[in-house]
């Protein structure tokens, strides 16, 4: 959600307007993430997100926002793509592929306590659960083969130790994957970046109230325990130390099973799927740091918190209570 293309108002204003989101009166570039070009664009009608694609194809694009279809009308709380007159939901702006979504109301929970936990935790079951007959397919994008690419791009800039632990792990989750017991994971459309700023709450209303998910643009086929992982890794995670807090960690995954109990499977495969989802965003953490782009409003994040995070994870295996 940096900003590497420029968009000049009136372009935006006459997508808006081809879409009949009315005028636009006011356009602002995001200063968050690091993937694609995002602006909050205002218009008479109300607010939305203009998203400008810098890696994801057009081809790419109908999985993701098809998804997000899929599970607003199953009742999940995520951004609405606009379409234009023929039904399309990819549009094209300043020469890349672009969406438009609705903005979500609400704002982050950057110290999350156990409820919003167990909030995220039953939300994410039931967004599981709905997407099951989606019938689109496409690999999580930056899943294991990512992660076998793009280690030997990053091994240079490491020291011996963290080298090592890379390379250790990398073939430590290949042989999961490729076992049976990999295998057998349910899977299905998963978010992969279910970070606490992707989510969205308000208490206008009284107590916090989760009103949404967005940022569906790492969406792919993958197993369910991963993306638990994903969260855990984040809404449950001391961000000094990078350890699990149990407290939190539970009331997550006891939401969660509230709506989709774990099967034993993947409670046995928790340690393992939390060390993945660790490593994952450790190398591209790595990968942005050492290898950044030029953005107007680029800011990568530390790679060292998910290396934490990882040792953690190996140190003191967790296994969510049942």
């Amino acid at each position: 959600m940096a900003v590497y293309t420029e968009v000049g108002f009136d372009e935006a204003d006459a997508l808006c307007q081809r879409l009949g989101l009315g005028a636009l009166t006011a356009l602002q570039g995001i200063h968050s993430g690091i993937e694609n070009t995002n602006y909050y664009a205002t218009t008479v009608r109300g607010q939305w997100v203009l998203t400008l694609f810098e890696r994801l194809s057009a081809e790419q694009l109908p999985y993701y926002l098809q998804l997000m279809q899929h599970l607003a009308t199953r009742g999940i709380p995520v951004p609405a793509p606009q379409a234009a007159a023929d039904g399309g939901l990819v549009h094209a702006v300043a020469g890349r592929p672009a969406s438009v979504v609705t903005r979500l109301p609400g704002s982050h929970r950057l110290r999350p306590d156990a409820d919003h936990c167990a909030q995220v935790g039953a939300m994410l079951a039931r967004m599981h659960l709905a997407g099951a007959d989606f019938p689109l397919q496409q690999p999580h994008l930056r899943g294991l083969a990512w992660w076998a690419e793009t280690v030997p791009v990053v091994l240079p800039h490491l020291a011996a130790q963290a080298a090592t632990l890379l390379r250790d792990e990398l073939a430590f989750q290949q042989h999961l994957a490729a076992s049976p017991a990999g295998q057998a994971l349910p899977r299905g459309p998963i978010h992969a970046d279910l970070f606490r700023d992707n989510v969205m709450f308000d208490d206008t209303a009284g107590p916090d109230r989760l009103c949404g998910f967005f940022d569906f643009y790492f969406a792919g086929t993958d197993t369910w325990l991963f993306d638990i992982a994903v969260c855990l890794n984040d809404w449950c995670t001391d961000l000094e130390s990078g350890a699990l807090d149990e407290p939190r960690a539970a009331a997550f995954t006891g939401a969660y099973q509230s709506e989709r109990a774990l099967s034993a499977g993947e409670v046995r495969a928790m340690p393992a799927l939390l060390r993945a989802a660790a490593l994952r965003f450790w190398v591209s953490r790595l990968w942005d740091w050492h290898l950044p782009r030029s953005a107007a409003m680029l800011s990568p994040k530390d790679p060292s918190h998910f290396e934490r995070v990882l040792k953690s994870r190996i140190a003191l295996p967790w296994h969510p209570p049942r």
